[in-house]
């Protein structure tokens, strides 16, 4: 049962399911499943970068008045 576990939280992290929201799922904390799980999360620096990026086209709030 551990393989299936493991082999579904890798399976989480590799398709881009957020830390926080894997480990709550799983009733892990994220700082135990980083630990053990870090090399999932790796290689997807750039489209983190594109997400990032896109939240920098966010509308002017100051402009917008609020």
């Amino acid at each position: 049962m551990c393989g299936l576990r493991h082999t579904c939280l890798t399976n989480w992290l590799n398709a881009g399911v957020p830390p926080a929201s894997a480990a709550e799922w799983a009733g892990n904390s994220v700082p135990v499943l980083l630990a053990t799980y870090a090399r999932c999360i790796d290689g997807q620096l750039d489209d983190l970068k594109q997400r990032i990026e896109g939240a920098g086209e966010l509308p002017d709030l100051a402009a917008a008045g609020v």
